[in-house]
This record gives C-alpha cells, sequence and structure tokens, in this order.
C-alpha cells in the first residue's frame, strides 16, 4: 500500500525513438532549502521555478505551521515572507513531512536551535527511515529528541534556547545531515563548523552566502570544512531554482536506451557535487552534449543534447557515490542495456533511503531477466546489451519515486512491458514525469487511462 492514498499501477512499453525537448521541474535540494531560507530571512524572498511536488509542498506548510507567510502566485512562483533567524515559533499541530526526508531533517536542524518542541511524522516510508544520524548531531546544540524506537518518526524535537556553537564530523557522506547542523548553527552564537570526509551537495552553503550569512569553505586535512558564523540577519533574495538533475536523468538515460532517440535537457544544475551520473554515463559511453554552459540563480547550468548510444559497463568510483547517490536506481537500468557488467560500490547509502534501493533494484531486474550481485556496500549490474532486457514483470516500488520511474524507463526498451505497483509516489519529486515522456514518445499507462 502506498503511504499516501490509493497505489496507482502503471505500465510501460517497448517505444520508438524519444524526441524533443524535456523540460524538467526545478531543482529539489534547492527548493527545499530556498523555502527555509526564505522563512529565516526578515522580508519577502521572492521564488521562481520552484518545484511544486508534494515534498517541497510538504516543506512550505512546515514553514507557514514556524510562523513564515507562504504564497503561491503561479506556476512555480512563489513568495516567502520571513520571520528572521530565531524568529520560528511553536507549530500548532504536527508538521508532516510526508515522504521527504530531505525536507524532515533540514527543517529539525532549523527548528533545533529555538526553545520550543516539535512534533515530527511522515508517511509509511519516511516513518521507517533512521532519524539518528541527525538528532545526533543536533544534541550537541542542546536539542533534545524522543521517538519511537531506532530514533524513527513520529519524533518530537525539543529545542534549545542557549545554543552552544558545534564542530562536527560527519561519520558518512549526507549533504542532509551537514545542512541540518548549519541551519541549527545560524541560530547559535559563534562559529559551527562541519568537517566531512568526501564533499557533499553543497546547495546549503551557496545559498547561505546568498541570504548574507559568511560561510567560508576549506580543505583540511580531515577533508572538507565548512564554518558558519551564527546569528546573521538574512536578506531576503530572488531565487531562481535551477532544473532538477536528478530528474532530468530519466528522460536522459531513456533516451540513451531507446533507439534511434535525440532530446534537449534545457537548463539542468551543473553543480560539480550532483553531476556524478552525467560523468559516469560519458565514460560508459554516452552521447551527452554539454550546450549552452551559464550561470542561473548562483549554479551552474546547460543544456543537455543526449542521443541513444552504445553503452559498455564500467567500475563507478566509490568516491563519486556522494555526487550521484539519488541516481543509482536508474543507472542500474542504464547497466542493464549496455555491454559488460557495472560495478557500484561505496553505496551503502542506498539502504537507508526510501526504501532499500540496492535490494528493491536488485529484485525487480533480476524479475525482468538482469542478472544483479550485491553486498552490504555494493551492486554489479551484468549488462545484457541493447535488446537484451526481457521485462515482461511487476515490480515492487516500496513507496519510492525513483524505484517507480526507473522501472517505467526500463519498459521502454525492454522486450516485454514492465509495470510498476503503485506510481503515486512519483508525484513527490517529478509530477509531471508521465505527461513529460509521453510527449517524447513514451508508452506509459496508469490505471483507469
Amino acid at each position: 500500500m502506498s503511504g499516501h492514498g490509493t497505489p496507482i499501477p502503471m505500465t510501460s512499453q517497448k517505444c520508438g525513438p524519444l524526441k524533443g525537448t524535456a523540460n524538467v521541474p526545478g531543482d529539489k535540494s534547492i527548493s527545499h532549502r530556498a523555502l527555509i531560507l526564505g522563512a529565516m530571512a526578515v522580508g519577502e524572498t521572492k521564488i521562481t521555478g520552484l518545484l511544486e511536488g508534494q515534498d517541497v509542498l510538504d516543506t512550505g506548510r512546515a514553514m507557514q505551521a514556524l510562523g513564515a507567510e507562504v504564497v503561491r502566485h503561479g506556476a512555480g512562483e512563489w513568495s516567502v515572507h520571513g520571520v528572521g533567524v530565531g524568529g520560528f515559533r511553536e507549530p500548532e499541530q504536527v508538521i508532516d513531512c510526508g515522504n521527504s526526508g530531505t525536507g524532515v531533517r533540514l527543517i529539525m536542524g532549523a527548528v533545533a536551535t529555538h526553545g520550543f518542541a516539535t512534533t515530527f511524522t511522515g508517511d509509511a516510508s519516511l516513518n521507517k527511515r533512521p532519524m539518528g544520524r541527525v538528532t545526533d548531531p543536533l544534541a550537541l546544540f542542546g536539542a533534545q529528541a524522543v521517538g519511537r524506537s531506532g530514533e524513527r518518526l513520529p519524533l518530537t524535537l525539543v529545542g534549545t534556547d542557549t545554543p552552544t556553537p558545534v564542530e562536527y564530523a560527519t561519520p558518512v557522506p549526507s549533504a542532509q545531515v551537514k545542512s541540518a547542523v548549519l541551519l541549527a548553527g545560524i541560530n547559535a552564537p559563534g562559529k559551527t563548523v562541519v568537517v566531512e570526509k568526501e564533499a557533499t551537495r553543497d546547495h546549503t552553503e551557496r545559498m547561505l552566502r546568498g541570504f548574507g550569512a559568511e560561510v567560508v569553505v576549506e580543505e583540511v586535512a580531515e577533508g572538507h570544512k565548512i564554518t558558519l558564523t551564527g546569528q546573521p540577519e538574512l536578506t531576503p533574495q530572488e531565487v531562481a531554482v535551477p532544473r532538477d538533475p536528478s530528474s532530468a536523468a530519466f528522460p536522459v538515460c531513456a533516451a540513451l536506451i531507446v533507439e534511434g532517440s535525440e532530446i534537449l535537457v534545457p537548463g539542468v544544475s551543473q553543480n560539480t557535487t550532483r553531476n556524478g551520473l552525467y560523468t559516469t554515463l560519458v565514460e560508459m559511453g554516452a552521447d551527452i552534449t554539454f550546450e549552452n554552459p551559464r550561470e542561473e540563480g548562483g549554479e551552474p547550468v546547460a543544456d543537455l543534447r543526449v542521443r541513444h548510444s552504445q553503452l559498455k559497463g564500467i567500475e563507478v568510483p566509490p568516491e563519486r557515490a556522494a555526487s550521484m547517490i539519488d541516481e543509482y536506481p536508474i543507472l542500474s537500468v542504464v547497466a542493464a542495456f549496455a555491454e559488460g557488467k557495472t560495478v557500484m560500490t561505496g553505496v551503502k547509502e542506498l539502504r537507508v533511503k526510501e526504501c532499500d534501493r540496492i535490494d528493491a533494484m536488485a529484485r525487480g531486474l533480476e524479475a525482468c531477466g538482469v542478472t544483479v550481485d550485491e553486498t552490504e556496500d555494493s551492486m554489479t549490474v551484468h549488462g545484457c546489451g541493447p535488446d537484451g532486457v526481457a521485462g515482461g514483470a511487476t515490480c515492487a516500488t516500496f513507496i519510492d519515486h525513483r524505484i517507480a520511474m526507473s522501472f517505467l524507463v526500463c519498459g521502454m526498451a525492454s522486450q516485454e512491458p514492465i509495470s510498476v505497483d503503485d506510481g503515486s509516489p512519483i508525484a513527490t519529486s517529478f509530477p509531471v514525469f508521465e505527461k513529460l515522456m509521453r510527449g517524447l514518445g513514451a508508452q506509459i499507462s496508469s490505471q483507469g487511462d
């Protein structure tokens, strides 16, 4: 069962060449952060290109519950009237973050250094995910968390009104953990420091600077060190959200495996902490050109022209995992249509995402005739070649949007159609996925079509 409504079974079948322009939605990571930092600024922040998926809408509602005014003016156009650093109020109701691990962990950070209690919950998938990786460092500021066993949601975070700045070394590469600590540090006196062995997506640092905070990033012997000076006055901004590279991955990868395809995906973020998938695809032989490079909203972007390609399996370096952690499900689909095996290591983080993504992809691909080897920290896909994926299976999505979209892309080039048991989670991050892919030529059907 879906954790957020009636399941929507969907089916994808082999299609002709994909052609046209794929205008994918705004970046989810940046959309979350724009709403949160807008709520912590004094005055009106204007946002264009905001992703209007359920995850981001839930974050917007949370900011309203904390005292900010959040208004939609048109498609992707929003404004946030912020309450200033330290100005959040205690919410009257439980904050429901739906399916969003990013939303709940960032909001926990933002409220941890306020002297009130906030209770968080989510859907069935989110309520299974570990929160200790965030509540542990927030406890160093003085916040206290009380939740279900394993520090799972529903969980109440009791913030502190006398926070202590901290220095924290992240035990695993996680932009969510790093960002939660930095957001807590905004309302703490002195300097809050985060050290990470491997650089993770840096949208929080970039956007904090844009809103007027003092953030220093430097390379040290231990890795990547970020120092934030607390209690700044954040200045409202005009934020133009670039298009999401994680969402762009689906039409890009579909075009690579569907014979005769050529598509254009404009305005995609090329942030180096997010582009690991595209580096990997090029190494596999993908015909992708990066046209019209430019900067939008403080982020590097480019237009991606993608053509069907003959692909070969490779070994993906483990140090690349942080820059493409959300893209391994769709990469495993591409690997199934490549020649030879693709080895993905250093990916144990996939086991604690919306679902155990290694297990979900391995079981689904095996049902479609693809051999997959897995360990706790790795997945190896034995490629079947461009015409070798049998398909003909119904794959479980486990309330995970990326699992659902990955298998629907797989069905576009497999011999027999591929179905997913529930496509409804797609709305959390890519609400126009089905319409966009159909517009390019994909044959996707939903129950009730």
